[in-house]
């Protein structure tokens, strides 16, 4: 519940520790998550992409190369907010 993060549990710090990293994420899973992330933002920006240059090769063309290059971004961006404490 999202009140109970603003109250103090009864937990020990060894037991809040082992907590904290049981939740923390392995790169395989930022990678499988960023494929996935990608799949639906690269059909959702070849449909966009389609609708204004109203070419398919052309949308298919700006496709193939966001999901690349989001897909480098969206996984580097996920190792950084791991690491930082903040809200965890």
């Amino acid at each position: 519940m999202i009140l109970d993060q603003f109250f103090v549990s009864g937990k020990t710090k060894k037991e809040d520790t082992f907590e904290k990293a049981k939740s923390s994420e392995k790169p395989k899973r930022s990678i499988v998550k960023a494929i996935s992330w990608r799949v639906l933002g690269t059909v959702d920006t070849m449909i966009i992409a389609w609708f204004i240059t109203g070419e398919f090769t052309m949308a298919l063309s700006i496709g193939s190369i966001e999901v690349v290059t989001k897909m480098v971004l969206y996984f580097f961006h996920e190792r950084i907010w791991n690491v930082i404490k903040w809200g965890k």
